[in-house]
């Protein structure tokens, strides 16, 4: 069996296609050799997690990261700080340490683009060009090409660390992972079954998915947020929120120590940052970035996982009528945690990395989307910072909701693995029945047990003074 350890060479996928130009394998024939591969690596194999006894120290891996990712040594204490604040948090920031247990885990072969870092934070709704409400995966800083099931047990283990941590039995915890691993199984079916430009066409509409909703007062609740989303996540309300007059010219507000004026976002560093990040952005959208001029910018402190690296924000005003304002978010981007383990991407430049990766996993991207280097040599990538993009309040969710919600979730990563790897092989693997289901489902209800011994070492080591932590911010 090929595992993602076998070629360390940089790869992406796609890359072999002149080699393919004469070859049309038909479906039934590709469904067979995924089923064939149950033999090297079967199903029922996924349910296992036992950490090896030389399994890595996961906060000696988490300062680790904190080094090859270059994190800014003033805001680790913020990132640990939410990381401490419950084991979903310590999830979300732990990409790495369970990158590092799932290359130990066993592979079917089967290649995809990964998201890297697939919990049920990392997706949500935005506006597609055309205006249009999606959801879709929404965070792409650890993409990279790898196994499918990596993905899947990263997605379904978040599920299970959420519904411990809304106080859900642990019978009911294993109902909302199975949802996610059985809407991804029969997506996957679906999907094996269209062509390649109905499958690519294929988007996520939220309207349509809140009209599938079961009962009809969370159909109309739903609704209701939505609209609530469309109104408060727009660039006016991102300007109203975040900025302010000073003198006739828009400033950004500092609110310390999450939104900064920083040498790191001085007015020379982000326009030398625009003009390289202009040489990427797709030439058809060009011409509307050039439109565009520098106002302001400072440094903005996000997420969980991200908290440490160089993020910022951007005010650009443009040359229409009224205020015609937008903020543009530059992230830095680092090695991603997967390339430990599946080998160096083929892009050398990390943005381009997740631009690329981040047009291949979702439905519509931002159109806004670039690269660029700093002057101290740091790769960036660039996007809008708030266009009709949410996320879900986990606390909001009932334990049928959050069943719910991560079926929505397996639906989504179904199709953003079914346009990047072998949909049909896929199927032939995971078949019709529910082996892989319950695989996989025992896999996510070990493994949020595992995510809680780690959190637990975190606490261990802040209390002993080896990990500085500032809590609630």
């Amino acid at each position: 069996m090929t595992t993602p350890n076998d070629d360390k060479e940089a790869h992406f996928l796609g890359s072999d296609w002149p080699e393919l130009l004469n070859i049309a394998q038909p479906t039934a024939e590709k469904i067979e050799l995924g089923r064939a591969l149950r033999k090297q690596c079967p199903r029922s194999s996924h349910a296992t997690w036992v950490a090896k006894p030389d399994r890595e120290d996961p906060i000696s891996l988490l300062q680790f990261q904190d080094s090859f990712q270059h994190r800014l040594p003033d805001l680790l204490p913020v990132r640990y700080g939410r990381m401490m604040a419950s084991p979903l948090a310590f999830f979300r920031g732990s990409a790495l340490v369970m990158a590092n247990d799932l290359v130990q885990t066993p592979q079917s072969g089967l290649m995809v683009q990964c998201s890297g870092d697939c919990h049920l934070s990392n997706f949500g709704t935005y506006a597609t060009p055309e205006r249009n409400i999606v959801f879709d995966l929404n965070d792409f800083d650890e993409t990279l090409p790898g196994p499918w099931e990596w993905d899947l047990k990263r997605l379904t283990a978040s599920i299970a660390v959420a519904a411990k941590h809304k106080g859900f039995s642990a019978s009911t915890g294993e109902d909302c992972v199975r949802e996610t691993v059985r809407e991804y199984r029969k997506r996957m079916e679906g999907f094996a079954a269209m062509g390649s430009l109905e499958l690519w066409y294929h988007r996520l509409n939220v309207v349509e998915l809140v009209s599938n909703f079961r009962r009809p007062e969370k159909k109309v609740e739903m609704l209701a947020k939505l609209e609530k989303l469309k109104q408060k996540r727009t660039h006016d309300a991102a300007v109203a929120k975040l900025t302010q007059l000073v003198d006739g010219r828009r400033r950004i507000v500092d609110t310390p120590p999450l939104i900064v004026h920083h040498e790191e976002a001085t007015p020379e560093f982000m326009q030398m940052i625009l003009r390289g990040y202009l040489k990427t952005v797709l030439p058809a959208w060009q011409k509307l970035v050039t439109r565009y001029h520098f106002l302001d910018a400072a440094l903005k402190t996000v997420g969980v996982g991200s908290v440490g690296t160089v993020a910022g924000i951007i005010l650009l005003k443009g040359e229409g009528a009224g205020e015609d304002t937008i903020f543009l978010q530059i992230k830095q981007a680092s090695e991603s945690v997967l390339e430990r383990f599946v080998g160096k991407s083929a892009f050398s430049h990390h943005g381009q990395r997740i631009v690329v990766g981040q047009r291949l996993l979702q439905a519509a991207s931002d159109m806004f989307l670039g690269w660029t280097t700093g002057p101290k040599g740091r790769h960036y990538y660039v996007r809008q910072l708030m266009d009709v993009k949410g996320s879900i309040d986990i606390d909001d969710l009932d334990a049928m909701a959050l069943g719910h919600y991560g079926g929505v979730c397996g639906y989504a990563l179904a199709r953003a693995h079914a346009r990047t790897g072998d949909a049909a092989m896929l199927r032939g693997y995971m078949g019709t029945g529910e082996v892989i289901d319950e695989a996989i489902t025992k896999f996510a209800m070990s493994y949020a047990q595992q995510n809680e011994r780690d959190y637990q070492l975190l606490l261990d080591a802040i209390k002993k003074g080896k990990i500085a932590a500032t809590p609630g911010i």
